[in-house]
């Protein structure tokens, strides 16, 4: 009797024990960490937090910095740890005595002292009005409690046009005590819906009403527009509270009343324990024990911070917006939004793959019915709408990894299908990827990146079609998967962007910019997580490998090029408040030396990881910067998510003691010497198709440019000493299908026009065929350029501006000379007098990104390059606020030839950036790229 009595006891016992108390949900809202404090439950599609910043600030991403002593009211959608600013809806704020819809009247100054934040909660004074202010939630639904500690006039402002741009704002008062609400706005999310209903405990009556109605039409109770505040107001004595319900749903003012059902009381302590109670169950899957209270905080939040996204998308009948803007109804599993994948592939999936299976199956139709609703899969998702943020096609490794590990509850084969689709696009270099084996600077920014990150996805997708034993599909994306080695370069030992054919020059590997994606050469060149052991052998083998990783870890601290803020938490140049360097401590395990992961890994782990606002080193990132620190602090991590061979790279965990409690009832506990390799995954056996042979990688095309004057050197190369390269010249008088390819032996010049093409073959191996093209100049002027470029954007030098060769709209691929804070000024030697009728240069506007067209364009000739003479202007027309990248042409004419020989242009810049630029204050950039002078 004794036992079964003790056996009773178990789950209560474990669900008794309070994980949630060591969280500290203000834990990365300072510094750059970008989460917020507010109360919201595990996945939960209510976030309900104050909002101190609504500018769309880097920093105020989430809504709230620990910084600012400033509340502009309670929103109940709040982002974790993104680099882009959005959500904050359904903001309600109280206030006394007369009401405002100026959020400087209506907001109130705050203390920290008087601040406080657990998981599931959040209380603050608001000093204006001393009102004392409680929020907690279910998982639809947000409860607020506000005290009055003074009599007199009570207001609650509704403001749909808090943050984001209202696209359309519907309020409906049904009494007065219930009212609904349309939210329809435009930010990161260019289309999202949100729809609530908010129920008061006592009855408040409108009494300030702001309404843009621009159909004009009057409807009692009814208040619609671009413009939409009310203002409920209610007397009310000292001490007096007024309880607040607000019920959310993507779908239908009848998906949020029938969410509303989640709490059917006023209750607010009863809520706030339910929140408590949903958050010891989940924590309660990792169990760590410390004597150091700050070690139990920064664990228990971490594990908190991955457990706020995804968030649930389907209100509880199951109904839920789907990426055709369209209501769908669930079907056996649960549907999610927020997908951050280019950094929770990483880290947060694979600890979903370990704690939460149920969900991560969850996730992956999710991703299917988006694939099916929506024609492909999420990239980076938010509210319905596919944001495009970021690089690759990363569901294929949540799919892949789920797949490897066994997790079922979704169709193999459609997630395939889907997958495959993702691949097979011609958009974002893929085109050029899938032709070439690599993406050059030609064809897309960030091309090193893309390149990298879709041969791992496209191995992925080769082990899913392991699993489903599909071996045509293993041959064709295995073999794409390689394609890595066709950046690599083997001289320097870095990955490296090509143009037109051949290395780009000049080459700094700490230089950050638009090659890579928010990192530099350094960050990028250990990513090959597919083939790790075929990485290490390009770089010479183990040893030299080793020492590669030591100069990372040991270089200058300090990047070059683009200030980028997410390039932070260095070591060298390990930049770990950024994903892209998250698996590299790891990497020393590979070479034999698991010493060197450890040293590294727990150095992380004690100094970027704090028990303060200023707690992250870098953004959260939607649970993956608290997902490295969780399974790191285990002695775990998936340097490669997906393999269909899984294991985990480990090293000594941080704490004495860690139990994992999974989902099937079983336990496990982590001690500092056991094999972690396989923990919480069977090892499944499959019978495996044959890999093809490593590809033959591409030839090098070198040249000293792209244009050339009279003559022109070109040399190819290639890695080993054995290959064999064949190449063909077509110089536009015979055609390519005329010219046959022949074994190159050594240098060659061309004297006109050409496009050269070429393939390597090593052990009847031949690689894809590259071309480059090369342009004789269409006159022999030469130029001056009298201000400083910035050295990121010279399109190849000064002679880029007389090329003949346009840019195009996409300036990152480096055909722009960008120059900031200064005029443009150049001169044009046209090497003799010449009779001038036009002279025009080209300029590019993508204020976005601070670049702006110039005020004007003034040109000058000269006999003698002292004495110019004007020739004319050009004013700019184009409004700055457009936000579509668009290129003019400043032209001006003389109907009376002009003869010269030298041509002044001067464009003016823009100056500092306006109030309504995101940039205010900032320093304008000029982006020209071609003088035409007729």
């Amino acid at each position: 009797m004794k036992k079964a009595i003790l056996f009773l006891l178990l789950p209560t016992l474990l669900f008794a024990q309070d994980f949630a108390k060591h969280v500290n949900p203000f834990i990365g809202t300072g510094g750059h960490g970008h989460t917020f404090p507010g109360a919201t439950v595990p996945y939960g599609m209510v976030q309900l937090s104050p909002d101190t910043r609504i500018d769309g600030s880097w920093d105020g991403c989430s809504g709230y910095h620990y910084d600012d002593s400033t509340i502009y009211g309670f929103s109940h959608t709040h982002l974790n740890g993104t680099g882009v600013s959005d959500y904050g809806d359904i903001m309600l704020m109280p206030t006394m005595a007369e009401s405002s819809f100026d959020n400087k009247v209506y907001s109130s100054t705050f203390s920290h002292a008087n601040e406080k934040a657990s998981a599931g909660f959040y209380a603050v004074k608001l000093d204006k009005h001393n009102i004392d202010v409680r929020l907690t939630s279910s998982t639809r639904v947000g409860f607020h409690e506000y005290t009055f500690n003074k009599a007199g006039q009570a207001n609650i402002i509704l403001d749909l046009n808090h943050r984001d741009k209202l696209l359309e704002g519907r309020i409906r008062v049904i009494d007065d005590k219930t009212i609904e609400v349309l939210r329809r706005s435009e930010a990161w999310a260019r289309d999202q819906y949100v729809y609530a209903r908010i129920e008061f405990n006592v009855p408040l009556k409108v009494n300030l009403v702001k309404e843009e109605n621009k159909e004009n039409t009057k409807l009692e109770g009814i208040y619609k527009g671009t413009e939409l505040a009310l203002s409920f107001s209610k007397q009310v004595k000292k001490g007096e509270k007024i309880l607040l319900k607000v019920s959310l749903s993507p779908t239908s003012y009848e998906g949020a009343k029938l969410n509303s059902s989640e709490i059917k009381h006023w209750d607010f302590e009863k809520v706030k324990k339910e929140a408590e109670t949903l958050w010891n169950k989940e924590l309660s899957k990792i169990e760590v024990t410390s004597d150091d209270k700050d070690k139990l905080a920064i664990f228990y939040t971490a594990l908190y911070h991955t457990m706020m996204q995804p968030n649930i998308a389907q209100d509880l009948d199951g109904k839920y917006r789907g990426r055709d803007n369209q209501i769908h109804t669930a079907e056996g599993f649960d549907y999610y939004t927020v997908f951050s994948l280019w950094d929770t592939f990483r880290g947060a999936h694979p600890l979903y793959t370990l704690i939460d299976k149920k969900r991560t199956a969850d996730y992956i139709n999710t991703f299917i019915k988006q694939y099916e609703q929506g024609g492909r899969l999420p990239v980076w998702e938010l509210a319905s709408n596919e944001t495009d943020c970021m690089i690759g096609y990363h569901s294929v490794s949540v799919i892949a990894d789920a797949m490897a590990k066994g997790i079922t509850g979704f169709d193999y084969e459609k997630a395939f299908e889907a997958s495959k689709a993702s691949a097979m696009r011609d958009v974002l270099g893929l085109e050029a990827y899938k032709k070439n084996g690599f993406i050059s600077m030609d064809d897309e920014h960030e091309s090193i990146s893309k390149t990298l990150e879709y041969a791992y996805d496209d191995w992925c997708i080769a082990q899913m079609a392991q699993i489903i034993k599909n071996g045509n599909e293993v041959a064709r994306f295995s073999k794409r998967s390689e394609n890595w080695r066709n950046t690599f370069d083997w001289e320097t030992g870095f990955m490296r962007p090509k143009k037109n054919g051949g290395w780009d020059k000049p080459f700094d590997p700490r230089e950050v910019n638009n090659n890579f994606t928010e990192g530099n050469s350094w960050q990028y060149s250990f990513f090959v997580p597919q083939n790790i052991f075929g990485m290490i052998e390009a770089y010479g083998g183990p040893e030299k490998f080793e020492a590669k990783l030591d100069e990372m870890f040991n270089s200058e601290s300090k990047t070059t090029g683009r200030e980028q803020v997410d390039v932070t938490g260095l070591i060298g140049q390990y930049a770990h408040g950024n994903e892209p360097s998250h698996h590299m401590a790891f990497l020393y395990n590979y070479v034999g030396k698991p010493e060197k992961t450890k040293e590294k890994v727990h150095y992380i782990l004690n100094e970027f990881y704090k028990n303060t606002p200023d707690g992250l080193i870098g953004n959260e990132d939607c649970g993956q910067m608290s997902a490295w620190y969780v399974l790191s602090a285990m002695g775990i991590y998936n340097v490669s998510p997906g393999n269909i061979e899984p294991s985990w790279s480990t090293t000594e965990p941080y704490f004495e003691n860690i139990k994992v409690n999974f989902e099937n009832k079983t336990s496990k506990i982590i001690t500092k010497n056991m094999d972690l390799s396989s923990f919480g995954f069977e090892i499944i056996k499959r019978e495996l198709f044959a890999l093809p042979e490593k590809i033959t990688p591409v030839p090098i095309i070198q040249a000293e440019s792209k244009a050339f004057k009279e003559k022109l050197k070109i040399e190819l190369k290639s890695q080993n000493a054995n290959d064999k390269i064949y190449f063909k010249i077509n110089n536009y008088v015979e055609t390519l299908e005329k010219k046959s390819f022949e074994l190159y032996n050594q240098p060659f010049e061309i004297q006109q026009n050409a496009t050269i093409s070429s393939y390597v073959i090593n052990n009847n191996l031949q690689s894809n065929t590259i071309s480059a093209q090369f342009f004789k100049k269409p006159n022999n002027y030469s130029i001056n350029i009298k201000s400083k470029n910035n050295p990121q954007y010279h399109a190849g030098g000064p002679e880029g501006l007389l090329d003949g060769i346009l840019g195009t709209e996409n300036w990152r691929k480096g055909d722009w000379q960008g120059y900031q804070s200064q005029d443009f000024e150049a001169v044009v030697d046209l090497q003799e007098a010449k009779d001038i009728t036009e002279i025009s240069a080209r300029f590019l506007q993508d204020q976005r990104s601070w670049i702006v067209m110039p005020t004007k364009v003034d040109y000058y000739i000269s006999d003698d390059n002292m004495n110019f003479t004007y020739f004319g202007s050009v004013n700019n027309t184009l409004d700055p606020k457009i936000e579509e990248n668009i290129i003019l042409n400043f032209i001006a004419n003389e109907t009376n030839n002009k003869k010269a020989r030298y041509v002044k242009v001067i464009a003016k810049n823009f100056g500092k950036l306006p109030e309504w630029h995101q940039g205010f204050g900032g320093d304008a950039f000029i982006f020209v790229d071609e003088i035409i002078i007729k």
